[in-house]
This record gives structure tokens, C-alpha cells and sequence, in this order.
């Protein structure tokens, strides 16, 4: 856990949108400009997909970014290295101090199976990555949505291997702030989930701010 204060305000911030509870939000991030997503009202998880801008296949990985930083949990510091092995964003600063990478994005399939078979009608992230992803065009389609960022959600591996969802770590006002080292793709699914307790049963807005330095 790296705790690291942004020396930026959102005053200053040239991007500013609210994204509701349960709904989504794509945008291109240029190189250097810095990101920033914020728990509005706390222990909400912004389930993240990016893409390098300019070739949609070379995208975030889980895999690829464990691997090189030797760590299951991003913070301050952390590189998204895409398959390709490229950077497409750093870490610069982070007020929650861990953000899962290998929970994944909840499904329609998945609540059934965590949940219960009655959960399949409920609303999940996919829908919401594929739905903006098809929005957005560009040649950006449904087998394009595959490792995500969950950020502000506490998802701790067991010694045993196996993951569990509990309370989360965040608070109201927590962000994560990240510089773009190439044009990144940034697509938010403001997760819906309300069957489990990463966000009190409860999900709330999340803020995101852009800012030319």
C-alpha cells in the first residue's frame, strides 16, 4: 500500500463528468494528461478497461502487469502494461492504497453462479462494456472486453488461491490518479453490483477529471 496525495485540484482540471451509479463512461486520455477517478461516497468499484488509442488489440493485461510488478494489487507506482508489453498508464498518485486486478467484471453468467439463478436478469459490468464499446465504434467490439482494473474494490486472494469479496477499503473523496504514457482508451463501468459487499449493497456515483500538465 503506497498512500500518495495529487498535488493537482480539480479547479484545474480541463474534464470533468460524473459518472451515476451503475452506468458507464468511455473517453480518450492523450499522452501525458493525468486521470483521475474518485469514490464520491466510498467503497464503490469502477471496473476500468484501456486500450492503447490507435490499436484497439493492444490492450490492458492483468497477466502482463502482475508479472512485471511482482504485486496481485495496484498503488502508487504500478505500470498498465498492455500484451504487447507497452505502458499505457502510471500510477502517479492514489488515496485508497490497493485496487484489484484479477476479480474481474461481474456478468450476467457470474451473478448466477455466485448468486443465484434468479440473478441473471440483474444488470452487470459486461453489459455496460459492451454496450459503450459498440457506442464508441472504431472498430472496438465485444471480444475486445476482457482483463479489467477493478479500482476501489477489495478483492484478497486467500493462501489457498481463491478469491473472496469483502468490505472495501475506500471512503468517500479516496481517488486514483494515473499518467497517460501513450493515447489510452479508458472505458468505466460504475459497477452495479448488488449482491455482494464491496459497496455496502449500495452503489454510488464515481467522478472522473482530466488534466493537461
Amino acid at each position: 500500500m503506497s498512500l500518495v496525495e495529487s498535488q493537482l485540484t480539480p479547479e484545474t482540471a480541463v474534464y470533468r463528468q460524473v459518472v451515476p451509479a451503475g452506468d458507464g463512461w468511455i473517453h480518450e486520455v492523450k499522452q501525458g494528461q493525468v486521470f483521475r477517478i474518485v469514490d464520491l461516497e466510498g467503497n464503490q468499484a469502477a471496473d476500468t478497461l484501456f486500450f492503447n488509442a490507435h490499436d484497439y488489440s493492444d490492450r490492458y493485461s492483468a497477466v502482463d502487469t502482475i508479472r512485471e510488478q511482482g504485486s496481485l494489487y495496484l498503488t502508487t507506482g504500478s505500470e498498465l502494461k498492455t500484451i504487447h508489453g507497452h505502458t499505457l498508464m502510471t500510477i502517479v498518485a492514489d488515496t485508497c492504497g490497493r485496487h484489484d486486478t484479477v476479480g474481474g467484471a461481474c456478468a450476467m453468467e457470474s451473478n448466477m453462479v455466485r448468486y443465484a439463478i434468479e440473478k441473471r436478469s440483474m444488470h452487470a459490468c459486461r453489459q455496460t462494456f459492451v454496450r459503450l464499446a459498440l457506442e464508441w465504434g472504431g472498430g472496438l467490439e465485444k471480444r475486445d472486453i476482457t482483463h479489467n482494473v477493478n479500482f476501489f474494490m477489495n478483492v484478497p486472494v486467500t493462501p489457498e488461491g481463491k478469491l473472496t469479496f469483502e468490505d472495501g477499503v475506500s471512503a468517500p473523496g479516496k481517488y486514483v490518479e494515473m499518467r497517460a504514457e501513450m493515447d489510452t482508451l479508458v472505458l468505466i463501468s460504475n459497477c452495479p453490483q448488488l449482491n455482494n459487499p464491496c459497496n455496502a449493497y449500495n452503489p454510488t456515483p464515481v467522478e472522473v477529471m482530466i488534466w493537461d500538465v
